[in-house]
């Protein structure tokens, strides 16, 4: 019985995140869910932390900050593609959430030129230190696609550790990225979100991960996920080639130190870990 609920919560979010311009109503959504309007609210509350229209106000205007970062498309249309009637009433919200106007949002947060093509005077530098990780066991949820997009499976991840109460055998919450952006088709580069887990058996629908642990650069990123692109450009454009180091045959990974859900974007905290030989 329990499961079915998962499944309704899954087909919910998957739905939010495939029509971020269509009817989203609590009427709708219950109708996806197969489930009375007035006993659905307050069962995707109890399962997920969040009300629907919390879920769906996050989830649009954060398609549309990676849509600011990553394409020319006007603010007009993507204000439309996310849902928004006009640029007027997405600017308020995208404002109020992100604490910059999508204009402003997507000058600070534009994307350069690849590492290798520019100076590392022309990055910004983030502070990097060196960490002795600890070896993890994750449980995930996988994800192929490109890693903008991962919040998909973060989102199902999060509903189905809250539905199981899983929260307590959890630790911090991570994502990782096997693939290279640029060397991999976007549609194919894989990568798993999900958090260290302290108990043995892997819960159904899940998949467990292992990290090696060891020598680690670590870099701490301050602000909406979108910008961790430049993060990344300064850590192997700027750090690297000055270090001395040489990175591991091993994933990069970030982990999560603080809950999207309950933090403003602009005060996120990410680490970045790239694991060292």
């Amino acid at each position: 019985m329990a499961k079915d609920y998962e499944d309704r919560i899954r087909r919910v979010l998957d739905y939010i995140h495939n029509n971020p311009a269509g009817d989203l109503s609590l009427d709708r959504l219950a109708d996806v869910a197969a489930m009375s309007r007035f006993h659905w609210h307050r069962v995707f509350r109890a399962l997920t932390g969040e009300t629907c229209g919390q879920s769906v106000r996050r989830i649009r205007l954060h398609r549309a900050a990676v849509a600011l970062v990553t394409s020319q498309t006007s603010i007009e249309d993507i204000a439309a593609t996310v849902g928004y009637p006009n640029r007027y009433s997405f600017s308020r919200a995208f404002t109020a959430a992100y604490g910059q106007a999508p204009g402003a949002f997507r000058t600070a947060g534009r994307h350069l030129p690849p590492a290798a093509l520019r100076d590392p005077k022309e990055l910004f530098m983030y502070d990097v230190t060196l960490r002795s990780e600890p070896a993890r066991h994750l449980v995930t949820i996988p994800h192929r696609g490109p890693y903008p997009e991962i919040g998909r499976a973060f989102e199902q991840f999060s509903a189905l550790a809250t539905a199981r109460n899983l929260w307590p055998d959890l630790g911090p919450v991570i994502g990782v990225y096997l693939d290279m952006p640029g060397a991999v088709p976007d549609a194919e580069l894989r990568s798993y979100a999900g958090a260290e887990y302290r108990a043995d058996t892997t819960p159904e629908g899940m998949e467990p991960f292992d990290l090696p642990g060891g020598k680690s650069a670590i870099l701490t990123f301050k602000g909406p996920y979108v910008g961790l692109s430049a993060a990344y450009d300064s850590l192997f454009g700027g750090w690297l080639p000055q270090s001395g180091e040489t990175p591991a045959d091993e994933p990069c990974y970030e982990i999560y130190l603080n809950d999207p859900r309950s933090t403003a974007p602009e005060d996120l905290l990410t680490e970045i870990v790239l694991p060292l030989k």
